[in-house]
């Protein structure tokens, strides 16, 4: 479901972006930025919280941690990182591929300003061996997603 669930959602949404398939992993920001040939900052990785009874995806970049405190001002509580197979069930997506396309649940998606870094950003495309390339804005546009503040981006990225 999960490549196929993704090309729904752009061939509807954005049939202009083409999902890009490796033959290797990219299913860690690190292997992802070598297979691509991009910054580790440009891999826009996908992560599940629960903050009390809600869940939501944060998509930041690949170099930025999240910040505890951040996290709790923007989302009125503690967040706790979801385990990979709640993960699997609610986006339909396994970790290493989790993106905020084709979901499996109607989730709330943000966006961390450490997207805004780079003019261009690769999120998964719904496996470890897919992504797709798009700027930050047209990437929040597209999933409907608020921008947030929740990370810390390392002074030398």
């Amino acid at each position: 479901m999960s490549l196929a669930s993704v090309r729904a959602f752009l061939a509807e949404k954005a049939p202009d972006i083409a999902i890009l398939e490796l033959g290797t992993s990219t299913a860690t920001v690190a292997l992802a930025a070598e297979a691509h040939g991009v910054a580790p900052g440009q891999i826009a990785k996908t992560l599940a919280f629960r903050v009390g009874e809600r869940q939501l995806l944060v998509v930041a970049g690949g170099e930025a941690r999240f910040d505890n405190r951040k996290m709790r001002e923007a989302f009125g509580g503690k967040a706790k990182m979801l385990d990979a197979e709640t993960v699997l069930s609610l986006t339909g997506h396994p970790v290493g591929g989790v993106c905020p396309f084709g979901l499996a649940t109607p989730l709330p998606v943000y966006c961390d300003v450490s997207l805004k870094a780079y003019p261009e950003v690769l999120p998964a495309a719904g496996t470890e061996h897919t992504a797709v390339r798009l700027c930050p804005a047209r990437l929040a546009e597209l999933v409907g997603a608020e921008w947030v503040d929740v990370c810390k981006v390392p002074e030398n990225a």
